[in-house]
């Protein structure tokens, strides 16, 4: 949830971290603070607010310069967002300062522990915990080289929950340290230099070469022995080295308002980009990763989806695709509620987690827990090398680029194809599907990059429009098949980026309870199935948008190109694509994603990092 970041190598460390921060704060902005040592001390700053806030205290009081430092930026869990529980949090003794991304979940046991021994706490964080338990092992430590690993070894085996801690030591002035539990930590290799980062994105303008470090691992960053791995007992590992395939310029704003924009204007590449290189020498279908046999794909009878978030809602269109396609029945489950409802689980059964970042907490203990039940788990994520990939038994990664803005869009649409391409694996493998149908399928999978940028090329109206309903209380959302979760992912951008009331609903639902909500004016956005195919659905939707607009709805019809039998109910008329039914959500949502954004802006709110919200939820 929160941004680490740390450094050791020849250049200023507190420009190299607060370079870091400043990609990362997407993770969180309660608060910001760094760390650095200098003058045989630590030397902290940190502000309540947003990096901002921490950028202007240092320019007024500047730290002193060091080549090694910490820092964080903040999404509040334990206390609130305010100057005192900001981190770095600095023990009693004033020497170790460490920085923390999860949740201690025993912290009340060893706060009381450490206030038998005299100790008084400066903040209400579980944090704080750490950073005095770590003084205390480094002192019960042998002397010499690899003192404070050993005494994150020892801290780390006591705490439970998820956790990344990053620390440093007054005494060992050369030297950085760091452990992981069920939260997301990298390395970044340079010439001569070290970075560790919440991810990549924390130190890509220095260098692409990067280091996984495992479940329950320990590494060590010393300036001159450099840098070692260990499993909390103290057994040396290798880490896994990986090359990252974008660079600094890519999570840049190139030009726009919003680092949202930017990523609005991505999707065509992003699509294209989840689709490329998927044909295999045979000319089938193909996975990034598979630990899986042919036979295991054809022996599952049941799929489970399950995601949270705007990734549910490309599960829920997963739904329509899978079942369609390989006729096995398919559940969707928020991830939070899966394993603790006991779902039947086994061999046969397909377990779909998906995750933009690979390190959503919630999906996490998902994947586990249905590996635990003998489940297959196949991973959808957009970041190579992080946790879910990593414990699942096969891998789709869609290739949509670093995705800095809180609220997704063009992850979305490439999850929505990673899912049609999952559909198309399965289908393939089982016999369900010949050849020729796949790649017929795939051609039109293929054609939709350029149905996106003519959508983008259209949507001076529908900003416009956003302008326009910007003082609106509430916008319902409608649509059936997979308009349905489009409508949802619809009122979620809503409530996430203007803080407005919006509801998604299924259109054959509304008379059974969401019609009472319609008022004079109230604003109502429609899905409109295609009325080629499917021409009884698309009949039933247009007599929904007569039923609100009966009863004084402002009606805000998104149509593919020549429907007009939605011209005379409609309010406003968006204008997309012709799409196969199937692949429809792919077009129908960008206009979603431009109105949710323009309202949110014409309100003067900062749309990259919404309040209350964090890019990625790493605790449960």
């Amino acid at each position: 949830m929160c941004g680490i970041v740390g450094y050791v190598g020849p250049q200023n460390a507190l420009d190299v971290v607060l370079g870091g921060l400043r990609r990362l704060e997407y993770r969180g902005y309660d608060s910001a603070g760094v760390a650095v040592l200098a003058d045989g001390g630590q030397a902290t700053a940190k502000k309540a607010g947003k990096l901002a806030n921490l950028e202007k205290a240092l320019a007024d009081s500047p730290l002193p310069e060091s080549t090694i430092g910490i820092g964080h930026t903040r999404w509040a869990t334990h206390g609130g967002p305010t100057d005192r529980n900001a981190h770095p949090h600095v023990s009693a003794d004033g020497k170790v300062a460490v920085v923390h991304n999860g949740i201690i979940e025993n912290f009340a046991a060893l706060r009381s522990e450490c206030e038998a021994t005299g100790i008084e706490f400066a903040s209400e964080t579980d944090t704080e915990v750490a950073g005095h338990l770590l003084a205390a092992a480094y002192e019960a430590a042998p002397a010499g080289p690899g003192r404070l690993a050993e005494a994150m070894r020892a801290v780390s085996s006591r705490l439970e929950g998820a956790f990344t801690l990053v620390a440093s030591h007054a005494d060992e002035p050369d030297t950085l340290v760091a452990s992981r539990r069920n939260s997301p930590l990298v390395v970044g290799v340079g010439d001569g230099e070290y970075f560790l980062g919440s991810d990549v994105a924390a130190f890509i303008s220095h260098t692409r070469e990067a280091r996984e470090l495992g479940q329950d691992q320990v590494v060590e960053i010393d300036r001159h022995r450099g840098l070692t791995v260990t499993d909390f007992a103290g057994t040396v590992v290798e880490p896994a080295a990986y090359t990252v395939d974008w660079d600094a310029e890519a999570a840049e704003k190139g030009g726009h308002e919003w680092f949202m924009l930017k990523e609005i204007a991505e999707q065509p590449q992003a699509v294209a980009d989840t689709l490329l290189g998927r044909l295999g020498e045979d000319g089938g279908l193909v996975l990034d990763e598979v630990r899986l046999t042919d036979q295991d794909l054809r022996d599952i009878d049941k799929v489970f989806v399950v995601s949270c978030g705007t990734s549910f809602h490309a599960g829920l269109i997963a739904k329509y695709a899978i079942e369609h396609w390989t006729r096995i029945p398919v559940e969707v489950e928020v991830a939070s509620e899966f394993r603790y409802r006991d779902p039947v689980l086994d061999r046969s059964t397909l377990v779909v987690v998906i995750s933009q970042s690979g390190e959503t907490m919630d999906t996490l203990m998902a994947l586990r827990h249905a590996k635990d039940q003998k489940a297959r788990v196949l991973a959808i994520c957009n970041v190579n090398g992080s946790t879910i990939p990593r414990e699942s038994d096969a891998v789709l990664y869609t290739h949509a680029g670093p995705e800095i803005a809180v609220a997704s869009t063009k992850s979305f649409l490439a999850q929505i194809v990673a899912c049609y391409l999952v559909g198309l694996i399965l289908a393939q493998v089982r016999g369900v599907k010949y050849a020729d149908e796949v790649a017929a399928i795939v051609a039109e999978l293929q054609k939709l990059p350029e149905a996106v940028a003519q959508v983008l090329t259209q949507m001076e109206p529908v900003r416009e429009l956003g302008r326009s309903l910007a003082d609106a209380d509430t916008i319902l959302f409608l649509g059936r098949h997979v308009g349905f979760p489009v409508a949802l992912e619809g009122a979620l951008k809503l409530k996430e980026l203007a803080y407005i009331h919006a509801e998604g609903f299924a259109a054959g639902e509304l008379k059974h309870g969401p019609i009472a909500v319609i008022d004079q004016g109230t604003p109502v956005v429609v899905i409109v199935p295609s009325p080629r195919g499917r021409s009884l659905l698309h009949g039933k939707v247009v007599s929904n948008i007569q039923e609100v607009r009966a009863r004084g709805a402002r009606t805000i019809v998104i149509a593919e190109d020549g429907d007009d039998d939605v011209v005379p109910y409609a309010d406003h008329l968006i204008r997309v694509p012709r799409t196969p039914t199937l692949l429809a959500p792919v077009v129908t949502t960008v206009p979603l994603q431009i109105l949710a954004c323009e309202i949110a802006d014409t309100r003067g709110f900062d749309v990259d990092q919404p309040r209350n919200l964090a890019k990625s939820v790493t605790v449960e």
